[in-house]
């Protein structure tokens, strides 16, 4: 009985089968989050808890619910609904190994995969379900293979993105298919107040509301800096900065974030003709190669993973400990996201975003307000950066054809034209109109840009130029000198034969900039043995 009590899994009410299982998978303590909420639900209370990534949300609902199933194992019994499909496939994981004693079964819904093979795991009366709106939504309408009549528990993961709006009609569909008698989990990063007013998912006015308290909003093993950069030298500044990162440690996993489907499978090709081996992950790709892209990441048979947000929320990949903002994420929310797929459960990492000087630094200033702490420099060769320029400008260009040849803008458009379909819109008006919205999206954003330059040029450069940390910065290396690129043919498009002039001067060029003079790829983390 004392080994008992002085489980911490086993004071907060968890069965031994429970606790021991906790225990083989190294858990010694419980964290904040899951100290505060376990006992609760395991009353019988709606709940309402949020805390940073990485704090161990999931066990926070998943265990309680693994206990009550233990006492009733009935099918259908919990459904968890969340916004992407890799957050659905690592909560379901976590829900077997920890109900592997048991023999919990788990049903993942979460499309990318043939509709008849999911509602087939419906009907094989699986305990738990992991789900995303959109698809389970889709099954409730179309059959009646399977209901939900058991169901005690819905969990709704993410819940400031999932209650945002942007779920609502798949979630309307939802709620009509399940019991009014159950308990609501809200799991979140941050406490948002319509969480608990969403009239979608009424929750109990007596529920427990919990978030962690502190003044920073990421945790204070992350180590978080900037590099700055002009607006055409981007991906060298990365390349360098990953270099020189796997120089001092070339087996830890990386993960690099960018904004856009097309961009993240550009900057994939590019980086793996350059010599960095790399998977990407993102929307456009088929359910299988992002599972499979996924799994030879977190396998580390490669380490360096590229993605959109699809992967910034939930995933919990041990093993990363670098995350690069190539593209800066479009909220300070979305940022804190982000940088929190390292530096999780009390391990350390380190999170580098690449701002545009001096066009970014309002954005930095959002940041640093919204998280409470100051990003430091990260230094990196800007001598290299430059010897760099010219094979990673030209091997992006190759990537950029090779894709058009790949057809990537049409397979985004065979896939707008599958989803109107889905709905009952008619695919060929959906398309004038989402053109026309394109078009106007870059007029705005010209008409945008317009005003803040003038802004710029009438109240002078950004507050945060004054910060002590760039009153020293050189802003003349930040603006694209065309005339003297010209006079020295380092760029031209004008005619065949200046290309091979070109193309000759590259080679020669990178032969004393690279780490292996007989290779003309980049080879990250090699040092040159030749040079004295």
């Amino acid at each position: 009985m004392l080994k008992k009590d002085t489980n911490p899994f086993a004071q907060l009410g968890l069965r031994p089968w429970l606790t021991k299982q906790l225990t083989k998978l190294g858990l010694k303590q419980a964290t904040p989050i899951q100290q505060a909420c376990i006992p609760s639900i395991l009353d019988g209370k709606d709940c309402i808890g949020a805390a940073k990534t990485g704090s161990g949300k999931t066990f926070a609902f998943a265990l309680p619910i693994l206990e009550k199933l233990s006492e009733e194992p009935t099918s259908h019994f919990a459904l968890i609904l969340t916004p992407t499909h890799e957050l659905a496939y690592q909560i379901s994981e976590q829900f077997l190994v920890a109900g592997q004693p048991m023999g919990v079964r788990v049903c993942v819904v979460s499309g990318g995969t043939d509709q008849i093979i999911e509602a087939q795991k419906l009907m094989q009366r699986p305990h738990i379900v992991v789900a995303m709106p959109g698809r389970l939504a889709d099954h409730l309408t179309g059959c009646d293979t399977f209901s939900f009549d058991n169901l005690k528990f819905l969990v709704v993961d993410e819940a400031d993105r999932m209650l945002n709006g942007d779920f609502d009609e798949s979630l309307k569909i939802i709620e009509q298919c399940i019991p009014k008698n159950r308990q609501n989990l809200f799991f979140s990063a941050t406490m948002k107040d319509f969480i608990k007013e969403s009239s979608i998912f009424p929750i109990s006015k007596d529920c427990l509301e919990w978030s962690e308290e502190f003044q920073v909003a990421t945790v204070e093993t992350l180590d978080q800096r900037y590099l700055l950069c002009a607006d055409y030298d981007r991906d060298m500044v990365l390349i360098e900065a990953l270099r020189k990162y796997r120089e001092e440690d070339e087996n830890s996993n990386v993960m690099i974030f960018t904004n856009t489907k097309k961009y993240c499978q550009l900057l994939s090709m590019t980086l793996n003709k350059v010599g960095i081996q790399n998977v990407c992950l993102h929307g456009f790709m088929r359910q299988k190669e992002r599972v499979a892209a996924l799994n030879r990441f977190k396998s580390r048979h490669v380490r360096t993973l590229i993605a959109t947000d699809v992967a910034a929320r939930g995933l919990d990949i041990p093993s990363v400990q670098l995350v690069i903002n190539h593209r800066l994420p479009r909220t300070p929310k979305e940022y804190i996201h982000r940088v929190g797929r390292t530096a999780r459960a009390g391990r350390k990492g380190m999170a580098i975003s690449i701002f545009r000087f001096p066009r970014d630094l309002e954005l930095l200033g959002e940041i640093e307000q919204a998280i409470n702490t100051k990003l430091t420099e990260h230094p990196i060769d800007q001598k290299m950066v430059e010897r760099i320029f010219m094979q990673v400008n030209v091997t992006r260009r190759e990537s950029e054809i090779e894709l058009d040849n790949n057809d990537f803008d049409e397979r985004a458009q065979n896939y707008r034209r599958k989803q109107w379909i889905l709905e009952g819109k008619d695919p060929d008006e959906m398309e004038n109109l989402y053109r026309k919205k394109q078009k106007d999206k870059i007029k705005e954003i010209k008409r945008k840009r317009k005003e803040r330059q003038n802004e710029t040029q009438n109240e002078g450069p950004p507050a945060l130029v004054q910060d002590d940390r760039f009153k020293d910065v050189n802003a003349e290396r930040f603006q694209k000198k065309k005339k003297k690129k010209s006079t020295n043919n380092e760029v031209t498009t004008s005619s065949d034969q200046q290309n091979k002039k070109k193309k000759t001067k590259v080679d020669k060029r990178f032969k004393t900039a690279l780490p292996n003079k007989k290779s003309k790829t980049l080879l990250i983390g090699q040092k040159n043995k030749k040079k004295t």
